[in-house]
């Protein structure tokens, strides 16, 4: 970067405030937007990371996940601060995180390519609970009679669970053992 280092003071200040402001992680695209005249995404790319390194020796940690970057506290932290909330989070049956994985490995997948792989039916509520999540969508429909839908993840799951992409989830095969997935075609 090649700016004075009040500049880059500056456009640092910019970031942190609008990142520790936003609910959601914040797409480069849409930081770019904020200066006059708008920066290119690599020179916010570096200044996020110049960032990142700032805030490294605190508990509140800058993450880039798939839907951009945010702030967010640190491992380390988060169950002493949950401590404080008065709602504990959902929690979630096994069929559920049986779909949610099935979908996240395999996908894009229908309602029956679920259902060969868990063995049992798959209610209408569980996949409008993942839908009411935001962690799954229809992606698309198979070309075959009675067109079904075609089920893939979200950003929002990969942002709930703080990966970039799915390439970042954990191999399929420690998981699978003794659960009924069949190997990849």
């Amino acid at each position: 970067m090649n700016f004075p280092q009040e500049e880059i003071t500056a456009a640092k200040q910019l970031l942190e405030a609008a990142l520790l402001s936003s609910p959601e992680p914040v797409p480069v695209a849409q930081l770019r937007r904020m200066f006059d005249p708008e920066l290119d995404a690599e020179t916010v790319r570096r200044l996020l990371e110049v960032l990142q390194e700032d805030w490294q020796d605190r508990s509140v940690e800058l993450v880039q996940v798939a839907g951009g970057w945010r702030f967010q506290t640190r491992p380390e932290v988060q169950e002493k601060i949950a401590r404080m909330m008065p709602e504990k989070p959902p929690r979630y049956s096994r069929a559920i995180m049986e779909t949610l994985a099935i979908i996240a490995y395999r996908q894009p997948v229908t309602r029956g390519d679920i259902e060969d792989i868990r063995g049992v039916g798959v209610s209408t509520p569980l996949l409008r609970t993942l839908e009411t999540r935001g962690w799954i969508e229809v992606v698309g429909y198979r070309e075959v009679p009675g067109r079904p839908a075609l089920y893939g993840t979200t950003a929002m799951l990969l942002d709930d669970l703080n990966l970039r992409s799915l390439q970042e989830l954990p191999p399929l095969e420690p998981l699978g053992e003794g659960v009924g997935f069949p190997e990849a075609s």
